[in-house]
């Protein structure tokens, strides 16, 4: 097993809360890291036809049937929702800190559960694909950022040695065929899966429901329906804009992005590492790993996300400003290996809008290995992109 950050976080919570959720995307290593944290607690899996089938039909047969004194691990969730509200009255009943631990890769189910059953009786955390960190911890961290573009970070490809591009194709179909498929009555597939690939050519731009149903020849409705799928599946997430305390305009849409960039490389077609040099979405796919990376610091710390990014109607932008309070610290993502002065400018003007309001020097993040200071930020490379999170502690 390799070490997940998130473990720390899982034990603290275990501590004081009866049910523990860990959500995440499919494959990221939720039933591993459960499983090895809570060794004593009984495994149910419930996308099995009969524990699901039994949970269905007989709730209260199901918990009796599983009863353990150290606790229950139920993977999947999602499949039986319900089983969320009889998890109510045992926990009211007899409080145990820890004795439910609950899986699940489709947030926006449980999210509703939980809102009507389980509130303030539940912890929940977020586990995402690989970080860096984690990479580097388990001596398994490729020398080049375009393997790791490539590759992604979904923990299988690493652990077991698989070729990323049949591993991510499979991990497409599948997931458009068994969750996508359960969770909207989508009719047809292939017109999904040409969505799915318009969703990663779109990879860092605003998000434009009208364009991505008009290129794909669906409704806006029905877009709107399969981003929040998407969302909900931890497939892709939405960056929101930062127009706090601003006077002047500023854009108020997400950016689109993806959680691993082995997904987008996949979804994109692209066919090897090499190919991601003279790529034209290789800006894009780096920053929707360098935001990826910054997000999994949080979660892995049970804290939500603080990332944003700023556009004005001048054309300046900043790709991402995290918030730290009223403090904010603004990162510039650029893919390239050299440094020139005109990666700064979007720092400078940032810089300009509110140095009457705080001291805000940030860091640029490149696709290099060095880490040092410049007038304007903090040269950082991309496998030290933990260190800015760090940096602010």
């Amino acid at each position: 097993m390799i070490k997940r950050a998130l473990q720390s976080s899982l034990e603290r919570l275990a501590g004081q809360y009866p049910v523990v959720a860990v959500v995440g995307p499919r494959q990221s290593g939720k039933t591993t890291l459960t499983r090895a944290t809570f060794a004593k607690h009984k495994y149910v899996l419930l996308e099995s036809p009969d524990e699901k089938m039994l949970a269905m039909d007989d709730p209260r047969l199901f918990f009796q049937k599983h009863a353990n004194p150290d606790g229950i691990i139920l993977d999947e969730i999602q499949e039986v929702p319900h089983l969320l509200s009889y998890m109510q009255g045992m926990v009211d009943e007899q409080y145990r800190p820890g004795y439910f631990i609950i899986t699940g890769s489709q947030n926006i189910l449980m999210q509703e559960k939980i809102s009507q059953t389980l509130a303030g009786r539940i912890a929940l955390l977020t586990l995402l694909p690989l970080s860096v960190n984690e990479m580097r911890c388990a001596d398994m961290l490729p020398g080049r950022i375009e393997e790791i573009l490539f590759q992604g970070l979904y923990p299988r490809i690493y652990v077991h040695n698989l070729d990323p591009s049949e591993w991510l194709a499979n991990y497409v179909a599948t997931y458009v065929e068994r969750d996508a498929r359960l969770v909207i009555n989508i009719a047809n597939l292939v017109t999904f899966q040409r969505f799915l690939k318009l969703c990663a050519g779109r990879v860092g731009q605003l998000l434009n429901y009208t364009s991505l149903a008009n290129d794909c020849g669906i409704s806006v409705n029905t877009a709107r329906a399969w981003i929040s799928l998407l969302e909900a599946s931890y497939i892709i997430w939405l960056v929101p804009p930062f127009y706090k305390s601003f006077n002047r305009r500023v854009v108020r849409t997400p950016k689109l992005h993806f959680y691993d960039p082995g997904l987008v490389c996949a979804l994109l077609g692209v066919e090897s590492v090499d190919a991601l040099y003279g790529h034209s979405m290789r800006g894009a796919i780096f920053e929707t790993f360098v935001l990826s990376e910054l997000v999994k610091y949080r979660f892995n710390q049970g804290k939500k996300a603080n990332c944003y990014f700023w556009r004005d109607a001048r054309g300046h932008e900043v790709d991402c400003l995290l918030e730290y309070g009223d403090r904010i610290v603004p990162i510039e993502i650029k893919s390239a290996l050299t440094i020139n002065q005109g990666f700064f400018e979007p720092l400078i003007a940032w810089h300009q809008l509110v140095a009457s309001e705080q001291d805000c020097k940030g860091y640029l993040v490149y696709a290099g290995d060095e880490m040092y200071e410049r007038k304007h930020a903090t040269v950082v490379g991309w496998s030290d992109i933990d260190k800015i999170i760090q940096n602010q502690q």
